[in-house]
């Protein structure tokens, strides 16, 4: 069988047979004078191992991979199309996918693999610091002003996406764990100041007893919030809140 195989390496470089009743594919390559299975392959480059993908590529977070690290690790994108087909990969989104075998991938996984630029901020940010027990219907999360508005058209998550200008997007940016999936958040100061500025977005309640609960925060940093409410120009209004609610 494998003299089989190998003569047809030589001649084409490629083989690749199905068995539809079975739903079963082998498919192999001749590379480096090896015999690879891109089954084999396919799994490490969705761990991060394969190619390219496990240099700074999405493969590893949340059991996600691009079309492209399949690519950058020595697939065509006719074998990742046969995999699918065949039962062994399933398209997460358009161009990303995840193996079969492994269960679904949580919101939060989700989340880094799709939307690497996104910060969890606003909504989203106020009920993971414990200011809101209202848990939100879609993930607030802050992008780049220039990010189109066709790479958050997701149909697996819900998001609510805050444009954010270039000069003010890092301001405040950290990492925390949610649900054990490590994401970019902003901390509790520019959430807090958020609150002000997308003030028209928040219910009373919500923004009431989001600054209440900020207030009683033992890790609240104040300096911290003074500073961003200037760079976010909602100094006066934050201070003149904040200072009501300390001082009552």
């Amino acid at each position: 069988m494998y003299a089989i195989f190998i003569a047809i390496f030589e001649k084409s470089g490629y083989n690749n047979f199905a068995h539809s009743q079975n739903v079963f594919v082998c498919e192999f390559y001749a590379r480096v004078g090896k015999c690879v299975d891109i089954r084999k392959l396919a799994k490490e480059v969705i761990a991060g191992k394969g190619g390219i993908a496990g240099k700074g590529g999405i493969a590893g977070k949340g059991g996600i991979a691009k079309a492209a690290d399949f690519v950058a690790a020595g697939m065509r994108s006719a074998d990742v199309v046969n995999l699918c087909n065949a039962g062994y990969l399933v398209r997460v989104r358009h161009g990303y996918y995840q193996l079969a075998e492994q269960d679904v991938s949580s919101e939060e996984q989700l989340l880094a693999s799709l939307i690497p630029q996104g910060i969890v901020c606003v909504e989203s940010a106020l009920f993971h610091y414990g200011y809101s027990d209202f848990t939100p219907r879609k993930w607030s999360i802050a992008v780049p002003r220039s990010m189109s508005r066709t790479k958050l058209a997701l149909d697996v998550l819900a998001l609510q996406p805050y444009y954010v200008p270039p000069e003010l997007y890092e301001l405040g940016k950290i990492a925390d764990e949610f649900n054990s999936v490590t994401l970019p958040v902003y901390d509790r100061e520019r959430t807090i100041c958020d609150c002000f500025k997308y003030r028209s977005r928040l219910d009373n309640e919500l923004f009431n007893k989001a600054l209440n609960a900020y207030a009683n925060d033992t890790k609240k940093n104040l300096q911290n919030l003074s500073g961003y409410a200037k760079k976010l120009r909602v100094y006066k209004k934050v201070t003149e809140l904040m200072e009501v609610l300390l001082n009552g």
